[in-house]
C-alpha cells in the first residue's frame, strides 16, 4: 500500500482494477450518545489509500469513530463524509473488521466469505471463485470446508479478513482485530494484512492499543485523548519491521507515548 492516493486511483481507473480508496473525512464532529458524547469538534481525514493507525487510551472513543464511520452510529454534531458527501447508513463500499471473528459456527470458511457477497446478489460461481481466491491470499488454501471451531484464533482472523476484502471494499475499518492474538501470530497477521491489501487501493482506518503496530501498519497516526484528537503524526518507515529502532522511529515512539500520558500501555 502507499500513501499516494491520487496515484492509486488513476492506476485503477486505468487497469480496470478495484475502486481506489474512499476518502473519509471528520469535520466539527461530536460523536457517541447524547447523553454520553465521547469525542468533540473533531477533524480528521483519512487520505484515499491511505493506512491511518488510531491510538488512545481504553474510552476515549476509537470504537466510536469506527462505528460512525461504519455508518453504524450517526454523528451528533458536525459533518462524516465519504468523497465528501454525507454517510448516512452502512455501505458495502466500507468493510468492518472486529477483535473477535463474528464468523457463523454453521457455515465453512469459504461459505461465510461467501456470504457477504450473496447478500450482493453475486452468482454461485463469482462468490466462489472469489471466496477461494481469498482464501488462498490469507494462507487458508484446502481449508476451505473447515467450520470455524476447527480453526486457530489466528486462522479464523484470516477468515475474516478474506470476508472483508472478498468484496472489493473502497475503505476497510478495523477494531483491534489482532488485540486478542498472541505476540507471534499477531506479528505474522500484521505482515499478512499488509500483503492482502497490497494492490487494493482501499482507505484502511485501523484502530490499536499497541503503539508499534501503529507505527508498523500506518502512513500517519492518530492520537485520540482528552475527549477529542490530540495530534497527527507521520510515520517516516511505515510497514518495515527494520525501523523499529531507526532514530526517527524510537523519537516518533517516545513522542507518541508522551502525548498519550501514562493510561496507555
Amino acid at each position: 500500500m502507499t500513501s499516494t492516493g491520487t496515484d492509486i486511483a488513476t492506476t485503477a481507473s486505468r487497469t480496470g482494477g478495484p475502486p481506489f480508496g474512499a476518502r473519509l473525512g471528520l469535520t466539527g464532529a461530536q460523536l457517541g450518545r447524547p447523553r454520553a458524547v465521547v469525542l468533540h469538534e473533531l477533524d480528521l481525514e483519512a487520505a484515499p489509500g491511505e493506512t491511518l493507525t488510531v491510538v488512545g487510551p481504553s474510552g476515549c472513543g476509537k470504537s466510536t469513530l469506527l462505528r460512525t464511520l461504519a455508518g453504524l452510529l450517526p454523528p451528533l454534531a458536525g459533518q462524516v463524509t465519504r468523497d465528501g458527501r454525507p454517510i448516512t447508513g452502512p455501505g458495502a463500499d466500507r468493510a468492518l473488521v472486529f477483535q473477535e471473528d463474528a464468523l457463523l459456527p454453521w457455515r465453512t470458511a469459504r461459505a461465510n466469505v461467501e456470504l457477504p457477497l450473496a447478500i450482493r446478489g453475486l452468482g454461485r460461481a463469482e462468490r466462489r471463485d472469489r471466496a477461494r481466491e481469498w482464501l488462498n491470499r490469507v494462507g487458508l488454501a484446502g481449508r476451505e470446508r473447515q467450520l470455524p471451531h476447527r480453526l486457530s484464533g489466528g486462522q479464523r482472523q484470516r477468515v475474516q479478513l478474506a470476508r472483508a476484502l472478498a468484496g472489493q471494499p473502497r475503505a476497510v475499518l478495523m477494531d483491534e482485530p489482532f488485540g486478542a492474538l498472541d505476540a507471534q501470530t499477531r506479528a505474522g497477521m500484521q505482515q499478512l494484512l499488509v500483503e492482502a491489501l497490497h494492490g487494493t487501493g482501499a482507505t484502511v482506518v485501523f484502530v490499536t492499543h499497541d503503539v508499534d503496530e501503529a507505527l508498523f501498519l500506518g502512513d500517519r497516526v492518530a492520537l485520540l485523548g482528552d475527549g477529542g484528537l490530540t495530534g497527527v503524526r507521520t510515520v517516516p518507515r511505515p510497514r518495515d519491521r527494520g525501523a523499529r529502532d531507526d532514530p526517527a522511529t524510537v523519537a516518533l515512539r517516545r513522542d507518541i507515548f508522551d502525548s498519550l500520558g501514562p493510561r496507555t500501555s
